[in-house]
């Protein structure tokens, strides 16, 4: 009984955490959308999910809007204006800087799945390489490093940004998304692709610098 149990549990778990966090989603999306425009009030209906669709929508209007000439003039002069907000100019700024580098198209960061010695030497972790040190550091650093991040496990936002020499940066045959998951899954969901060894990080496995 207990095996026939624990398979059940196998089945639903993962199966009421993905609906779990769809209603989540959904739900979230759904109160974002202000009274007047809930299809309550337009249509006196409710329907689930037409949050999700219209934020959706919108962001990709936004997107369609922001990629031409003008729409690019209307979101500088935004970002100039908020640039004048004390507190939500430091606060707008750091958010755009992490967002650009991550969700941009033509982004650098984690591009790459890397092992690396962490916390001490002979221990290993999977990491994820984010591009080269500042400028202003570079002069402070020993010889040619490397930027990268080490998640934590199983909450991968979570983690340390550490500047390491180059050479001390195992690059992993393996796609990013892979390596995340291995990390989430606590090491027991290993990659489907082999990985590899190699000495050391090459200069095209780095980001170039901008």
């Amino acid at each position: 009984m207990k095996r026939f149990f624990i398979t059940g549990l196998l089945v639903w778990v993962p199966i009421g955490i993905t609906l779990w966090v769809i209603n989540f989603i959904v739900t979230t999306m759904d109160a974002v959308v202000p009274p007047a425009l809930q299809p309550e009030a337009l249509f006196g209906v409710t329907i689930p999910g037409f949050g999700l669709v219209a934020v959706a929508l919108l962001i990709f209007i936004t997107g369609l809007v922001t990629a031409n000439l003008i729409g690019q003039r209307l979101v500088r002069f935004w970002e100039g204006l908020l640039a004048r907000i004390p507190l939500v100019r430091s606060i707008y700024s750091s958010v755009k800087q992490v967002s650009d580098t991550i969700l941009a198209p033509n982004g650098q960061a984690f591009r790459q799945a890397a092992l690396v010695q962490y916390p001490r030497a002979g221990c290993y972790t999977v990491a994820f390489v984010t591009g080269s040190p500042a400028k202003p550091l570079e002069a402070h650093l020993p010889g040619e490093c490397v930027s990268v991040y080490v998640p934590t496990t199983p909450n991968p936002t979570s983690g340390f940004f550490l500047i390491m020499p180059r050479e001390e940066v195992i690059p992993l045959d393996i796609p990013v998304d892979a390596a995340l998951k291995y990390v989430v899954s606590m090491g027991t969901v290993p990659p489907a692709m082999p990985v590899s060894h190699p000495s050391a990080l090459t200069s095209a496995s780095i980001p170039s610098k901008k």
